[in-house]
């Protein structure tokens, strides 16, 4: 073993900075493959009430649980909200966050997509560092070892990122869920660079973000670790699935033990998952 450069992977490592990204019910113009005319038209749909109980529930259920019990906590997770996100609600979202020092909310103008999160990446991305970023909508859920195992990759392969201007990593074993009354619907799911398990790692020099790249075309622009762990993204099935995708056509009631299993993978509790569905 090459002892300086041992040391010096194990420091870009530990150095890097991870950003995960969040739109919560942005008015974007672009971004939905449901289309609507106007971002005032696309609020509407949004913000309506009962789309946001069911968000709220889905975020609450399975997104915050996955980011509270990440096995590594240096990482900054950012939330765009519209600057006319009702106010009742943005109260909500903060008081639901406020115990998550990785949480950072902005609230944004109506704008393109990519463009808007970009620019919300790039606010609090750390000049000099590899930038490790992913996207995670606000009804899915990660791993709990995911940032961990972003920043061990970056170590392991290091000749291959300092190599390469942007480098995908993926991990393609999850589930589809979604909670009701009686616990946790669910089926496993396999699936090829899939947003809720996708991370770019960009080195210091490059400005570029993981908004400038469509998550299933990635492998056409940059060199891809796919990895097959498994219980690595819970992505949520819901009323209001904008990707058009057929999910959870095939979800059962987990079993007791099935439940622990998703308790030491996502921090997800399905007593907790039950109650929040009973409301």
């Amino acid at each position: 073993m090459r002892l300086p450069g041992y040391f010096s992977r194990r420091r870009v490592a530990q150095n890097a900075q991870v950003i995960g990204l969040c739109r919560f019910s942005y008015p974007a113009i672009g971004g939905f493959k449901t289309e609507h005319d106007s971002p005032e038209e696309r609020a509407r749909f949004l913000y309506a009430p009962e789309r946001l109980d069911e968000r709220f529930r889905l975020f609450e259920m399975f997104t915050l649980p996955s980011i509270r019990t990440q096995t590594n906590d240096d990482f900054t997770f950012l939330i765009v909200i519209g600057e006319d996100f009702p106010p009742e609600r943005e109260e909500q979202l903060r008081a639901l966050t406020a115990d998550i020092p990785q949480i950072v909310i902005q609230a944004h103008p109506p704008g393109r997509h990519r463009e808007v999160m970009a620019s919300a990446i790039n606010s609090v991305r750390e000049a000099g560092k590899y930038s490790i970023q992913f996207r995670l909508d606000d009804d899915d859920a990660m791993g709990v070892s995911y940032v961990h195992k972003l920043r061990n990759m970056l170590f392991q392969h290091f000749p291959l990122f300092e190599g390469s201007r942007h480098v995908a990593l993926s991990f393609t074993r999850g589930w589809h869920a979604t909670g009701t009354p009686e616990g946790i619907l669910a089926e496993p799911a396999k699936a090829h660079y899939p947003t809720a398990a996708l991370a770019i790692v960009f080195r210091p020099d490059v400005d570029l973000t993981v908004m400038n790249f469509a998550h299933h075309q990635v492998w056409q622009h940059m060199p891809t670790i796919s990895r097959v762990d498994n219980d690595m993204f819970i992505r949520g099935v819901n009323s209001f699935n904008d990707s058009g995708d057929r999910l959870g056509e095939n979800m059962k009631l987990l079993t007791r033990e099935q439940e622990d299993r998703f308790q030491r993978a996502f921090g997800v509790n399905a007593e907790w998952v039950r109650a929040r569905a009973g409301r």
